[in-house]
């Protein structure tokens, strides 16, 4: 009889043992963080650079998903925004209410990021944005929960402007204040943000701005936007767009013998080599981006010993994902090195210092975060501006470069302190646009 009760206790006591440890592992097994990633993958946004954005990311959220942070699991639930704002809004809203992710990270999109922005702040979640660069979105916002290690809109059209002016006696003989600008943009909030910086550089630089236009990005023709450039004989024309829009101006100038000196671009759609060389063919030569670096460009000397290895793991994943590629879109490079960012100096720091991947745990963290030049892949640092600043959210160390395309290569040629290579400038006699 005791024998049965002792025999009974013992069978008892293992299967508690075992619920125990059930239980453990299943409480082990919920330390995880769930990233919802948002960007477009259909619609003209995707090919106008956010495809690639995702793909960098992915790389990264990949690599951490195999091997977690801080005892931690990384899962990533991706959505797809369409290139429309009212989607992108809605899949933020489904990936917090529905798929309850424990934050945001992504956003391609300007006029998607202003909106959504406002309303994961109202619903006190974290947002990482790792692309979209209007100052709208952050500008006197004061939120607690957004952050951005991108560069700003504004930051985009002063540097090109300072670039044209450093280079306007050297390269086309003429004072900044002979110099005749045309500032065209998309009208959307990524366009408008980047042109306000581009006006702001024009006033400093005193160049003469012979026009000032916006457009819609869906527009079916652009001939008469043509049309008024060539009545303002620009010598550089700074533009901000997307693509199709991109090729549809540049044909169309094509078509009605538009002749300039440059063509300064400032990220998105000037960001993809591929899609300028897909429809401009030759013409896809000389011209000007804007952005931050592409990994493969910053000088590995000036970088954190650590980051050359896992710039070229993003470069042979991409590879995999997209062979045969003539140039990596530093597109490609921002979402992988601002993912990278988040989950190597960010999410560490909420789970180790402040307890847990909670939105106040992630925000502390990320306002802690102080990473010098040459920390990040872009080659920038981080540091973000706090609450009660006008930029609250904004990391105060980024910048971003001029480059220049060239026989099928990208080479910094802007700033002096990155450059590989002196600017082409005014385009070549004989080449399609240049007049001379």
């Amino acid at each position: 009889m005791l024998e049965r009760k002792a025999a009974r206790l013992l069978v008892g006591l293992v299967a508690a043992v075992a619920a125990l440890g059930m239980a453990v592992s299943a409480h082990a097994q919920e330390k995880k963080i769930k990233i919802g990633v948002i960007y477009d993958l259909t619609g003209p946004l995707a090919g106008g650079g956010s495809e690639l954005q995702y793909i960098g990311a992915k790389i990264m959220l990949d690599q951490y998903s195999k091997t977690g942070v801080e005892g931690y699991r990384v899962e990533a639930v991706y959505a797809d925004a369409q290139s429309k704002p009212d989607v992108a809004i809605n899949e933020a809203v489904r990936l917090i209410e529905q798929e309850k992710v424990d934050m945001l990270l992504g956003f391609f999109s300007s006029a998607q990021c202003v909106p959504v922005a406002a309303r994961v702040e109202q619903l006190k979640k974290f947002m990482w944005i790792t692309t979209c660069i209007s100052s709208a979105v952050l500008d006197n916002k004061n939120y607690k929960y957004v952050f951005r290690p991108q560069a700003s809109g504004d930051q985009f059209g002063t540097m090109t402007m300072d670039f044209i002016a450093q280079n306007a006696q050297s390269k086309f003989g003429k004072e900044p204040k002979d110099l005749r600008v045309a500032i065209i943009h998309e009208d959307g909030a990524y366009g408008v943000d980047v042109a306000k910086g581009n006006v702001a550089g024009a006033k400093k630089a005193g160049f003469n701005v012979v026009l000032k236009e916006g457009y819609s990005a869906t527009a079916p023709d652009l001939s008469a936007l043509v049309t008024k450039l060539k009545r303002a004989r620009p010598d550089v024309i700074f533009h901000t767009g997307y693509n199709p829009d991109i090729t549809l101006l540049l044909r169309q100038a094509r078509e009605q013998g538009l002749k300039f000196g440059a063509l300064v671009g400032h990220g998105a759609g000037y960001g993809v080599y591929e899609k300028l060389k897909e429809g401009l063919g030759a013409d896809a030569n000389y011209i000007f981006d804007t952005d931050p670096i592409s990994i493969w460009l910053t000088n590995p000397e000036g970088l954190d010993p650590k980051l050359p290895p896992v710039i070229k793991m993003v470069g042979e994943e991409f590879d995999k994902i997209k062979p045969g590629v003539a140039i990596r879109s530093a597109h490609v490079g921002m979402a992988a090195s601002n993912t990278y960012v988040f989950l190597t100096e960010v999410l560490p720091r909420a789970i180790k210092k402040y307890g847990g991947v909670d939105p106040d745990a992630l925000r502390k963290a990320a306002l802690d975060t102080d990473v010098p030049d040459g920390g990040t892949m872009l080659g920038f640092g981080v540091k973000f501006y706090g609450e009660g600043t006008e930029m609250a959210g904004q990391n105060e160390r980024s910048f971003p470069v001029v480059i220049q395309y060239i026989d099928d290569k990208s080479y910094v040629v802007w700033p002096k302190s990155q450059a590989q290579r002196e600017a082409v400038l005014p385009l070549p006699a004989g080449t399609t646009y240049s007049y001379k």
